[in-house]
């Protein structure tokens, strides 16, 4: 009798394990979270980070765009350095094939181009001879097609005039090796975010002020089609893992699969969650920028090299 209620008890003590386990780790039912990982504070010493974008190694670097300063985060070590402190007050950013990283400089409503030493160079500064709103996310294709969204928010460190530049809060695009952009949609209420998947087939763009997500098909020539609603929510930045889940960003970190269905949330205790990426060598850690801090979380899924 005392061997079956030791049994009984261990049998119910193990149960309880397992429902707690389940209650707080709700992410790793869906198998996309290493087992075991948290969310790890890397730093909190910034006004307000952005644009997360990951070199070939796995190091990503970050904006604190109030300051005017773009990091580096050291995939091996964990630490992080000054990159530049003339940023141009960057927002979104993305690393290009051959290594440069791209980024949306919202000081003068321009698309700029960084080499490995902090040195800036222009590529874009308006669109039919008007300054752009203020670029805020790019994304860039394997064969080199930039992807860029152009709402209005106001900034107050602007020196030019603080109205609106372009008639429409655009989504554009840029062919390899061109300087001039083409509106591929108009109708946008402010949009955000955007990334696009790795074959080049769908690309995805928040819109804030509506509040959701559209998918988009991409053409062999570079233009869309098929606009639909993806999910019926907004987003920040975000990103993609090699499973095709989107993550958003905004309360925290939420998850939507392929279908659109929402599969996780990573809540994270600042005031605004504002971009994602994945770095590391494996491309397995989940980089987030959120208010004056960045975290990373180990993950069972990969970003997309």
């Amino acid at each position: 009798m005392m061997k079956q209620r030791l049994s009984n008890s261990l049998f119910m003590l193990a149960c309880t394990f397992l429902c707690v386990m389940s209650a707080c780790s709700p992410a790793q039912s869906n198998d996309i979270v290493a087992e075991g990982e948290t969310l790890v504070r890397v730093a909190d010493s910034y006004s307000f980070t952005e644009g997360p974008a990951v070199d070939a190694k796995g190091d990503v670097y970050f904006t604190d765009q109030p300051n005017n300063r773009i990091y580096r985060w050291d995939c091996e070590s964990g630490k992080i350095t000054l990159f530049t402190d003339q940023s141009g007050r960057s927002n979104g950013m993305y690393f290009y094939a051959q290594g440069n990283l791209i980024a949306c400089a919202d000081m003068d409503n321009q698309l700029w181009r960084f080499d490995m030493k902090g040195q800036a160079e222009i590529l874009i500064t308006d669109y039919r001879g008007k300054l752009l709103n203020g670029p805020n996310d790019v994304w860039i294709a394997k064969d080199g097609s930039y992807y860029l969204t152009d709402p209005y928010f106001k900034r107050d460190y602007w020196t030019r005039s603080p109205e609106r530049q372009q008639p429409v809060e655009g989504l554009y695009y840029l062919a390899p090796e061109s300087k001039q952009l083409v509106m591929l949609d108009s109708t946008l209420n402010q949009p955000n975010g955007l990334i696009g998947t790795p074959d080049v087939k769908h690309l995805y763009v928040a819109e804030a002020k509506a509040n959701r997500i559209l998918r988009y098909d991409i053409q062999p020539d570079g233009s869309l089609s098929n606009r639909q609603v993806f999910a019926d929510m907004g987003s920040d930045g975000m990103t993609i893992d090699d499973r095709g889940n989107i993550y958003l960003t905004g309360d925290g970190v939420t998850v939507i699969d392929k279908d659109g269905q929402k599969i996780a949330h990573f809540p994270i205790r600042e005031d605004w969650t504002a971009n994602v990426c994945f770095g590391g060598k494996e491309r397995d850690v989940l980089f987030i920028t959120a208010s004056k801090s960045v975290y990373t979380l180990k993950m069972l899924v990969h970003g997309v090299k």
